[in-house]
């Protein structure tokens, strides 16, 4: 009985800090600088020309602003690139033979309301990169650029193995196993 009891009360006490913790998270702060690419429609082909433009770009953005401290920096870095992003963007879809227009813009561009992270985000209109390709009615890929949310995931610098344990699991098995 004092098994169940105590698993009881980690089960519970789990669900609680997990509630509390992601009703007050709010993982993209107010200040940030959004990056949005959207597909032509969501048929394969233009879907892979989506992740292709967001690959390209997000590795030059990442070259650019890796050493900025702070987002006045970053802002300024990317106005100062605008015109080299629109070029690797505009050079990337000749290379593939796309033969649709697209648009980049940056400034106080519209996002509808998204999930990220267990957390929603009202629609509404902030401060992004957001790249249009064709008629812009497919699926769009869309993250955090300040801070940096999106480019950590594509510096791949870092390989180190790492190993995650969940120590409620732990626990319970320690009980349950003995």
């Amino acid at each position: 009985m004092k098994k169940i009891v105590t698993v009881l009360l980690l089960f519970l006490s789990i669900i609680y800090i997990n509630k509390n913790v992601n009703e007050s998270e709010n993982i993209i702060p107010d200040s940030a600088i959004r990056f949005r690419v959207i597909a032509n429609s969501n048929s394969i082909y233009d879907q892979n020309i989506k992740i292709q433009i967001r690959n390209i770009v997000q590795n030059e953005i990442l070259k650019i602003t890796s050493d900025k401290k702070n987002i006045d920096e970053v802002r300024d870095v990317i106005k100062e690139h605008q015109d080299e992003l629109y070029e690797i963007v505009r050079n990337k879809l000749v290379e593939l033979n796309y033969d649709k227009d697209f648009n980049l813009s940056y400034g106080n561009n519209y996002f509808p309301s998204k999930e990220y992270k267990g957390v929603e985000y009202k629609e509404g209109y902030y401060e992004s990169l957001v790249i249009t390709l064709g008629s812009g009615e497919g699926d769009n890929f869309w993250c955090v650029l300040f801070p940096p949310l999106c480019l950590l995931e594509v510096d791949d610098t870092n390989n180190d193995e790492v190993e995650y344990k969940f120590f409620v699991k732990e626990i319970i098995d320690k009980f349950f196993n003995n």
